[in-house]
């Protein structure tokens, strides 16, 4: 089902001060980069032309202008392979500008989560994802409802300082 939201790029585009995600899945759809892991390729990560995507262009760009960019990952252990990958893969994301922690699954059972894995943008604009069971995203979900932003801050903030640096995160 096509999404009726606005893109990532508008909704990051608007945005001023602040970008946050949280992502609490072990697994999400196979990309063909991930098989490519998965078959053994891995990136030569000093030839920054070959992996540089318009993505990893975007965090930057917004980065640059004064907007600061989190992710916060909760993993079971031992993590799953697609995890292992994204581990893997986070190099790009730092790169570009996002500062991103990794917390442990049984490290978060105090913490009032919402259901789903969500981008914040400047404490009030949600883009909640919506998720098929086999990891693809079946829709995405624009609101400003001020409790639910409300507790997806608060979660993710609560996230963000028991979690872990992806420097000193190790799998």
């Amino acid at each position: 089902m096509p999404s009726s939201a606005p893109s990532f790029g508008d909704l990051l585009g608007k945005c001023q001060r602040s970008a946050v995600h949280l992502e609490m899945r072990d697994s999400y759809a196979p990309t063909e980069r991930f098989e490519a892991w998965r078959r053994g390729e891995r990136i030569d990560w000093t030839d920054r032309e070959s992996w540089w995507h318009p993505y990893d262009q975007l965090i930057s760009d917004t980065v640059a202008r004064g907007v600061t960019i989190r992710r916060a990952r909760i993993v079971s252990e031992p993590v799953s392979e697609y995890i292992r990958w994204e581990h893997y893969v986070t190099h790009a994301n730092v790169t570009a500008g996002e500062q991103v922690r990794w917390l442990p699954r049984k490290l978060a059972t105090g913490i009032a989560l919402p259901g789903n894995d969500f981008w914040l943008f400047d404490g009030t604009l949600l883009r909640i994802h919506h998720f098929s069971g086999e990891g693809a995203v079946v829709e995405d979900e624009i609101t400003n409802e001020s409790a639910v932003a409300g507790l997806c801050r608060s979660a993710f903030e609560s996230v963000w300082q028991l979690g872990t640096p992806h420097e000193q995160f190790t799998i």
